[in-house]
């Protein structure tokens, strides 16, 4: 299991220790590693090759590449017919448009025929910055997450985006790889596990010495670049004598149910964090499988059912409530909460 107390607990705190690399970095490496090993992978794109990094498989691979301009629905409807001749395509652009604008044909033309297109949603989430709004994706794991048969990824920084891109290319249906476009911090690594379907403790939390209590008393669940804030946020509780789980749920359908309940069980209560609306995403998903089997107190951190705005990327996590002090208050509130 990866331990965060042995590698990050020395790093993570320590900007000039850690390297910073995008998410989409990942996905493009992993991109060229997915189709060195299989000569099947063929890679789509909208007019955006540099920025969603498809280049690199391009530029490896250019008889296997396909630009589509500006024309996001009919690269979802030309993917799946080579899906359906063997190939394993890979469709490239920004979420706002793959899976915002060509949602109908994922759903008909992918979903329906269950066939193996695997859907790479660039600039996700209020990282985006200045780009604002329009460009800032906050619906699309609510939208991907209700479609039968798909698969929903958000990895937490870029070594994890490799892998889950190349772990996309080989499973079968549809898939869905949600990554960003801001440099943010690389804190796992290749040793790290990562599974499809699991969701990962990257921090147990410490037996409380207090009142005979056991902890953590809280289970902060967490996908994408914010798992870092929420690590961060966990290490600082534990200073106030407040031990949380930290638990890296990268795959948000199909969700790790079991450790879900597991944890809520352990702890009796749950923040969950993520940078996309806090209506139709992780934490509603979480929230679904608790009230099925294991309601404890809940709360949530993501975007309060508003659009995004014009600004500078971590300014902006801050401003709209997703950073290191807001995953802190939640904590404490949520366990005021506990019975």
């Amino acid at each position: 299991m990866f331990n965060p107390e042995a590698k990050l607990v020395s790093e993570l705190f320590n900007e000039s220790k850690l390297n910073m690399a995008a998410t989409r970095d990942g996905y493009g490496k992993g991109l060229v590693e997915a189709g060195e090993k299989d000569e099947r992978v063929v890679v789509l794109c909208a007019d955006l090759t540099e920025s969603t990094r498809s280049l690199w498989f391009q530029e490896k691979f250019p008889e296997r590449f396909i630009e589509m301009g500006v024309a996001e629905q009919n690269m979802a409807t030309v993917a799946a017919g080579l899906a359906n001749y063997g190939k394993i395509p890979f469709i490239s652009s920004y979420a706002a448009f793959n899976p915002g604008r060509n949602n109908e044909q994922i759903r008909t033309t992918i979903c329906i025929n269950n066939v193996p297109v695997k859907i790479g949603g660039a600039h996700a989430g209020i990282s985006v910055g200045p780009d604002g709004a329009t460009h800032q994706a906050l619906e699309d794991i609510a939208l991907m997450r209700v479609l039968p048969r798909m698969t929903v990824l958000v990895p937490c920084d870029a070594i994890e985006a490799q892998k889950a891109t190349v772990a996309a290319a080989f499973i079968p249906g549809p898939v869905y790889i949600r990554f960003g476009r801001e440099k943010s911090p690389v804190f796992t690594t290749k040793d790290t596990p990562f599974q499809i379907g699991r969701a990962e403790i990257f921090r147990k939390g410490s037996p409380s010495n207090s009142s005979g209590r056991l902890s953590p008393q809280v289970a902060i669940i967490g996908c994408g670049m914010l798992l870092r804030n929420a690590l961060l946020a966990a290490e600082e509780l534990s200073k106030e004598g407040v031990e949380a789980m930290v638990i890296n749920n990268h795959t948000v359908k199909p969700m790790d149910n079991e450790t879900i309940i597991k944890a809520a069980k352990e702890t009796g209560a749950v923040v969950t964090v993520e940078e996309h609306q806090i209506n139709g995403g992780l934490g509603s998903v979480v929230a679904e499988v608790l009230a099925k089997n294991y309601p404890v107190p809940q709360e949530f951190i993501g975007v309060q059912d508003r659009f995004g705005e014009s600004g500078e990327p971590w300014e902006l996590v801050e401003k709209f409530g997703m950073g290191v002090v807001d995953i802190k208050e939640a904590v404490r509130k949520v366990v005021k909460r506990k019975p």
